[in-house]
């Protein structure tokens, strides 16, 4: 069986680093905010190629604390793509604020930036966008847009760590950006783990306290805050894997070359890159099938595993049942298509070789 992602394989490359900066820790007796995660900070901050980075529990809490230390709440309108996972719609939710639910681009899976300008109104604070399945939306004219109507941009980069737009990283392409260290990212830690990266001395100052019950002086308040901060034993596996989250990139822009080379079947639709190399990183691969089923136990059958990012889409969901009867026909049509196939910086070739062939091979008659 070829998995769709061997974590235990992706993790046991840096074993001997990661036990021992986690020895480090121990023997530090400093386990909350300590050294480790402020010199991930600085780290992920320089990669990113922002003045500031902060470390937080997870992702969804990063976008969540970023909404919050602007003030976007009650009456107040968050664009977002109507596509995404559903922790980028909560985020929003959490605050108070309304959702505004705009389409994809049917090739990309990224918000269209045609789409956006006719969905805001006066209550509008932000645009939240969404580098999904790893490659970057189309900035510049999103960029334009918010300037125009004087938005924030908010950048959900979960999928995304290292993808590149105009010789920029994501996470420095907007005012401030979101990102998860889920462990089955592109850089993943061995539990929940996420940050926040801004340019923004004030956003930045704010959000240290609010992360930290509202506080910068312990016992001391100045907001109703969380607490939201990243584990001082995750920092340092962060660290190490930080080192090689380029070139673990670049070997999954590899296999997803040779996949779009080489599946030829025409019941598949391959995945478009808008913005040229290296804006996609390929968290996943994905592709889509009007016989997602048949597909799915067709790869089963000759032992490749796939997943679905995502069988519902969020307006289809019970949480959000308010929705249930609008009608978003594209995304409907993206969540009801979509199948991830295996990528990973582990695949032996002869895995990518085995995925073509048992592609191709599918038949619908």
């Amino acid at each position: 069986m070829i998995p769709f992602l061997d974590l235990k394989k992706i993790n046991l490359r840096h074993e001997e680093a990661i036990i021992e900066g986690m020895r480090k820790v121990l023997h530090s007796g400093w386990y909350i905010l300590g050294k480790e995660v402020e010199q991930f900070e600085y780290e992920f901050a320089e990669y990113c190629g922002t003045e500031y980075a902060l470390g937080v529990a997870n992702g969804l809490d990063a976008l969540e604390l970023i909404i919050r230390a602007y003030n976007i709440g009650e009456g107040d309108e968050v664009i977002v793509p109507s596509n995404t996972y559903i922790a980028t719609i909560l985020s929003i939710s959490a605050n108070g604020a309304t959702p505004i639910l705009v389409e994809p681009d049917l090739l990309t899976y990224n918000i269209d930036p045609k789409k956006i300008e006719a969905s805001i109104t006066h209550r509008t604070k932000a645009i939240l966008v969404v580098h999904l399945y790893g490659q970057t939306c189309n900035m510049d004219p999103i960029t334009m847009i918010a300037e125009k109507y004087n938005l924030k941009i908010i950048e959900d980069c979960a999928q995304s760590h290292g993808a590149i737009y105009k010789n920029k990283r994501v996470g420095n392409l907007g005012d401030a950006a979101a990102f998860s260290f889920y462990p089955g990212k592109n850089l993943g830690a061995l539990g929940d783990a996420g940050a926040i990266t801004t340019n923004d001395a004030t956003l930045y100052n704010n959000l240290k306290a609010l992360r930290n019950y509202g506080s910068h002086k312990k016992y001391e308040n100045i907001y109703k805050g969380y607490n939201s901060r990243l584990d001082e034993f995750q920092a340092p596996i962060l660290r190490e894997k930080l080192k090689f989250l380029d070139s673990d990139n670049e070997y999954r822009a590899g296999i997803a070359q040779y996949y779009l080379e080489n599946i030829k079947n025409e019941d598949i639709i391959l995945p478009v890159i808008e913005n040229g190399d290296p804006s996609h990183v390929w968290h996943v691969f994905v592709i889509r099938t009007l016989y997602r089923n048949e597909f799915i136990e067709h790869m089963l059958d000759n032992g490749v595993q796939t997943m679905i990012h995502y069988p519902i889409p969020p307006h289809k969901q019970e949480a959000y049942k308010e929705w249930n009867d609008r009608s978003y026909p594209i995304s409907e049509k993206i969540h009801s298509e979509v199948v991830s196939l295996p990528i990973s910086p582990v695949m032996d070739h002869t895995d990518v070789l085995r995925v073509v062939e048992v592609v191709n091979e599918f038949r619908t008659c």
